[in-house]
């Protein structure tokens, strides 16, 4: 789109009214070398010839842009940003020509796969044996819950039966023992009872010689037999009830207590046993997870190691219009080595541009949302686009650190473009003019007409046939003037090359030392604007202007002075004002206003 010079005849029926910043003329390589000559000679384009002093401006009423200008590059507003989503670092064998058009599912980018299946084999074996070392768990698992029942099972019989053991020997056994000793007692002592009766009857038969000796004597022996039998069944007795009954009782409780904790203790190992392998189980589960998950992720990086085209688009290298934050500059490439998430391809998804610039701190009180902005394209001559800042980042660009300079701060901005963008590419180099406020009717003078006098914002205004200072007050500035909101009037001449040694006096205290060599350097900040004004002193000193007055500069020395002035951006200046407080320093006041 290109500027249209303002028009005062009113829109036709159904046309749309054009904004006032879009009528902004272009001025061309002629204009400019005339305004030059004019304000050489007589005055920039209010200019009212040369006074004794040097040469003047003519003050005029009239509309006047404040405006932000800075450098940037113009992005699509809307694109699909592919990155190398493989770990690690690898490196592009093949990749698709910048701006080739593409359809969706295009193959774009390329990466060497060679190691990623060398991996991706060798998880599969990790796999393949995680699996087996699960199946092995998991089947010890079943033996040991399996044995644990079965040794439980067998302790709670081996309990149950000592216990029923005690029971029977007690309620069974010792009373059947007892019943018999004493039924064998009953016995011995009726077998004792006949066997002396007998005894007694062959004593008396063997003394009538009815019976031999033999007879008597065998009959003597049953009767010791039978007395003996009696002893022993009644020492039986004793025995049983004094140590055997104890004893045994003793023995069969101990073996139920035995066998108690014998089954606590195999429910316990049990339980052990049974923790040890389900723990086991769920490490060769997870470890099996973890492999078939990796598995994945390999199977995935093989897959993204060919980036294809996620919709329809142009191909835009990611390092293209911006260098890499890391400085690497080395442009994408078969063979050029890639790192995860490093950005390799824009794909615009929309014919709507931005413009990315970034606003220094000391013009960033005067930026704001929706100031409607001029963008001008070095690819694009002739041609101008129009849009309004949509976006200023909220803290400055930590990327400026790495480029060399911890103490730049500037802010990320971005532009939205309007209207017809035909030609524009992303990547271009352009030059973006933020509108800062329009003034209908101001009066205005040349920013290197103002200078500081004990800290206030001076001009000269010729008067008569000799120049006086006047105070005047400031509003913001542009590139060449300076907006005057009061101190002048409409028709004044101010001197664009004010004196700087009168500054100086006036800064200086009663009873400092006289000027000296050094003295215009310490007026002059040390800002962007010192060499111009160390060449501008060693200039005034030089032998080789015999003809100009002390301390007036020379036409040569104004217009290299001016060159310089209209060279500084805008930070320069701002610069330059807010570290000059005293007086004789030349272009100040511009943040008067703000």
């Amino acid at each position: 789109m290109t500027a249209t010079m303002t028009s005062t005849n009113k829109p036709q029926r159904g046309e749309q009214a054009t904004p006032w910043w879009r009528t902004w003329p272009t001025l061309t390589g002629t204009a400019v070398a005339v305004i030059l000559g004019i304000w050489f000679f007589g005055g920039m384009l209010g200019g009212e010839g040369m006074s004794d002093n040097g040469p003047l401006y003519k003050v005029a009423r009239g509309p006047m842009t404040i405006h932000v200008t800075e450098s940037g590059t113009i992005q699509a507003r809307e694109q699909v940003v592919l990155k190398c989503e493989v770990e690690g670092q690898t490196t592009i064998i093949w990749i698709v020509e910048e701006g080739k058009h593409v359809k969706k599912g295009d193959l774009l980018v390329e990466l060497d796969s060679s190691e990623r299946k060398d991996e991706l084999l060798e998880q599969q074996i990790r796999v393949k044996n995680a699996e087996a070392s699960f199946i092995r768990a998991r089947e010890a698992l079943e033996i040991t819950r399996s044995q644990g029942e079965s040794d439980i099972s067998k302790a709670e019989l081996a309990y149950e039966f000592a216990k029923e053991d005690l029971t029977k020997y007690v309620e069974g056994e010792y009373p059947k023992e007892l019943d018999e000793m004493n039924a064998r007692i009953k016995l011995a002592q009726a077998d004792l009872k006949d066997a002396e009766k007998t005894y007694d009857w062959s004593i008396k038969l063997h003394e009538e010689k009815y019976i031999s000796e033999a007879d008597r004597t065998r009959d003597e022996l049953r009767r010791d037999r039978a007395k003996l039998d009696l002893d022993n069944s009644e020492a039986d007795l004793k025995l049983l009830l004094d140590f055997t009954y104890k004893r045994r009782v003793r023995e069969l409780e101990s073996d139920v207590e035995q066998t108690a904790m014998s089954l606590e203790r195999i429910k316990r190992q049990a339980n052990a046993n049974l923790v040890q392998d389900e723990a086991d189980l769920t490490a060769r589960e997870l470890e099996l997870k973890r492999q078939t998950e990796r598995l994945a992720t390999d199977e995935d990086m093989l897959i993204k190691t060919k980036i294809y085209a996620p919709t329809d688009g142009m191909v835009i290298y990611a390092t293209t219009g911006q260098g890499d934050r890391r400085g690497n500059d080395e442009p994408l490439e078969a063979g050029r080595g890639v790192r995860e998430r490093e950005e390799l391809i824009h794909l615009p998804t929309a014919n709507s541009m931005l413009v990315n610039i970034k606003i220094h701190e000391s013009s960033l009180k005067k930026v704001q949302v929706g100031q409607p902005v001029r963008v001008t394209i070095n690819a694009l001559p002739g041609r101008e686009f129009f849009g309004k800042v949509t976006r200023i980042a909220p803290l400055p660009d930590a990327q400026s650190f790495w480029r060399g300079n911890p103490d730049l701060k500037v802010y990320n901005t971005e532009i939205f473009l309007d209207g017809e963008l035909t030609g524009v590419r992303t990547g271009m180099t352009c030059k973006a003019q933020i509108v800062v406020q329009q003034l209908d009717d101001a009066l205005s003078v040349p920013v290197q007409s103002v200078i500081r006098i004990a800290g206030k914002p001076t001009v000269y205004v010729q008067k008569g046939g000799d120049t006086v200072p006047v105070g005047v007050e400031l509003g913001l500035d542009n590139t060449d003037y300076i907006h005057v909101i009061s101190g002048l009037a409409e028709g004044d001449r101010v001197l664009t090359n004010p004196p700087l040694n009168d500054a100086s006096s006036a800064a200086r205290k009663p009873g400092d030392a006289p000027p000296g060599k050094g003295d215009a350097e310490a007026e002059i900040s040390d800002g962007p604007a010192k060499p111009a004004a160390d060449a501008e002193k060693s200039q005034d000193q030089s032998p080789n202007n015999p003809g100009d007055a002390p301390g007036k500069p020379s036409a040569e020395q104004i217009e290299k002075m001016r060159e310089r002035m209209k060279n500084m951006t805008p930070e320069q200046r701002e610069a330059m004002r807010q570290q000059r407080p005293q007086g004789g320093k030349r272009g100040g006041g511009g943040d008067q206003g703000q």
